[in-house]
């Protein structure tokens, strides 16, 4: 079976992360965001995949390439300029089966897509959403359903005394091409605000899912997602190689320090004497812990070092960063590539420094 991904955003909720790498391939504990993705679709039984693209399309085809490294047919199709979620899927619409799936390309998630195709079949429909439930579902929007599971309307962000029910749309369709019929051509189109309500009545069902799902388009959410992986949270690949330790260190990584599980740490990271690492931490390909240092609730990518007598929690920080003796990044806060911190700084709160920012010893308690 066939599936469309749409990944033509420009990631702007995850910047600095995004600024220099496209959301599709950010690193993910071990692996382009995507990956999970396709690893999730090749596992029931999709094998032809086409990437709807937009920002950084090149780098993004550059790191997956034809798709062979995670068992799948990889095409790309890049719009000549925003078309919204179903214009994008119009414009995909020469490469199209008769039955194929539509995807948000920025949900982790386990959803049994077998179950939904199955589901779709069985009723007729032309369209069939995955829905999960979520606890507050005011930034979303409510899906009703009916007792044969058509979908009766849609609120969308709804106000407190609107919740009757918790489920919201997955961004994970099965689609009949003859959906395609109600998009018009070569313009900006909305298939959740244009498409569906048409198909309301008319073949359009819902498969509620209690799997798990996140949409990690923020820095929070990106930390969310990383952890739940780690811990097992959410079925991946990665299960495998953490074991039921909850811990990878690669062989050739220099580890004096302390590693509190679950962790992933790569090829050739060093983490020097009493420095503490861990519990919920990634350190990416060749990472330097300097001595007494403190990494938790943290993902660092690869190439970064930290000096002697850091405290880093609760934070991201991109690949090829320098971080100065006894400087603390806590709070949410993320560095972008080759971010320079120098010694005694205080980053918090939240705060996202862009990259290639160089920042002197001292120069911020924020």
């Amino acid at each position: 079976m066939q599936a469309v991904i749409l990944v033509g955003g420009e990631g702007t909720r995850l910047r600095p992360l995004t600024s220099t790498v496209p959301k599709p391939v950010v690193p993910l504990v071990d692996r382009p965001f995507i990956s999970f993705m396709l690893e999730w679709l090749r596992e029931h039984g999709i094998d032809d995949v086409i990437m709807s693209c937009g920002f950084l399309a090149t780098s993004v085809r550059n790191v997956l390439g034809d798709g062979s490294g995670v068992g799948v047919k990889l095409r790309f199709v890049e719009e000549p300029d925003p078309r919204g979620t179903a214009g994008a899927l119009k414009f995909a619409e020469p490469m199209l089966d008769e039955r194929f799936l539509m995807l948000n390309g920025d949900v982790l998630t386990d959803i049994d897509l077998t179950a939904q195709i199955a589901q779709h079949e069985r009723t007729g429909a032309k369209a069939t959403l995955a829905l999960v439930p979520v606890a507050d579902p005011t930034a979303y929007g409510l899906v009703h359903l009916a007792g044969d599971s058509s979908v009766k309307d849609f609120v969308e962000k709804p106000s407190s005394d609107q919740i009757d029910t918790n489920l919201i749309s997955a961004g994970a369709y099965v689609l009949e091409r003859e959906v395609l019929e109600l998009v018009p051509p070569d313009r900006n189109v909305s298939i959740e605000r244009e498409v569906w309500p048409l198909l309301i009545g008319n073949g359009l069902y819902g498969y509620a899912s209690e799997s798990y799902w996140l949409d990690i388009g923020t820095p929070a959410r990106y930390l969310q997602g990383t952890f739940d992986i780690i811990e097992g949270n959410v079925r991946t690949a990665v299960q495998e190689r953490l074991g039921d330790g909850y811990l990878a260190v690669a062989d050739s990584a220099g580890i004096d320090g302390r590693v509190i599980p679950p962790a992933v740490i790569e090829r050739d990271v060093k983490i020097a004497p009493d420095a503490h690492v861990g519990s919920m931490v990634v350190l990416g390909q060749g990472v330097t812990i300097g001595a007494g240092s403190t990494v938790e609730r943290a993902v660092v990518w690869g190439g970064t070092h930290i000096g002697e007598g850091c405290t880093l929690r609760d934070c991201i920080v991109a690949a090829g960063c320098r971080i100065g003796n006894n400087t603390q990044i806590l709070g949410g806060a993320v560095l972008g590539e080759g971010v320079t911190v120098g010694s005694e700084n205080m980053i918090a709160h939240g705060a996202r420094i862009f990259p290639g920012v160089t920042l002197s010893d001292g120069a911020i308690l924020f």
